[in-house]
């Protein structure tokens, strides 16, 4: 079996479990995974969110497998800019 056909029928649970792998190098139940094992989840993972999930990253995998990075200016259409420059945080206290 693919990476293809294997993301087209994997269950959310098991995409779930792969990405713990992926992030923590540790299966859900504390169990610790193998170097190669973690580079595995982390390409399955990746192919599961391009196929399964939308996503609003600034680099990201599209459907079709290739690397999706945004531009500037659509990255300013994703966040609205503050009406008033005074709405960023401030640490006047200091």
């Amino acid at each position: 079996m693919d990476i293809i056909q294997l993301v087209e029928t994997m269950s959310e649970d098991m995409y779930l479990r792969l990405k713990c792998a992926a992030e923590t190098g540790k299966w859900p139940e504390g169990t610790t995974v193998e170097k190669a094992q973690q580079l595995t989840a982390v390409q399955i993972t990746m192919a599961y969110q391009a196929k399964h999930l939308n996503s609003d990253q600034t680099l990201s995998i599209g459907p079709d497998g290739e690397m999706i990075m945004k531009t500037k200016s659509q990255l300013r259409s994703d966040f609205p800019t503050p009406k008033d420059s005074n709405d960023i945080a401030r640490f006047s206290d200091i």
